[in-house]
């Protein structure tokens, strides 16, 4: 049974910083290419950042210097390192891995100004 389980989020001031962590089971950790998403409310899921096995990382322009996708293969774990948060930034995170398809449950983040 797959299962992606994320982590970290919570409330900070603007400013602030934050690590989401996304635990993976059932799944070979080590050949997936795998993301963070977010949602803010009233808009579409967009793409924040991506690490594929190699470990090489993508990130959108909106987070680029701010924000760092990393992974242990060992730990079967994916991190998101957010520093410098804005209220831009608040929304629920989503881990998704691509082989098969999955989704997290989500973890809430949100940044007061």
């Amino acid at each position: 049974q797959v299962q992606l389980v994320e982590s970290g989020g919570g409330l900070v001031q603007a400013g602030g910083s934050l690590r989401l962590s996304c635990a993976a089971s059932g799944i070979i950790f080590s050949i997936n290419v795998m993301s963070w998403y977010r949602q803010a409310p009233g808009k579409q899921r967009e793409l924040v950042a991506i690490i594929t096995r190699g470990g090489t990382t993508t990130y959108a322009d909106s987070v680029k210097g701010r924000f760092t996708i990393s992974r242990d293969n060992a730990k079967n774990t994916v991190l998101l390192q957010m520093n410098s948060l804005k209220p831009d930034d608040t929304g629920i995170y989503y881990c998704r891995a691509n082989q098969p398809n999955y989704w997290g449950q989500g973890t809430q983040v949100t940044v007061s100004s």
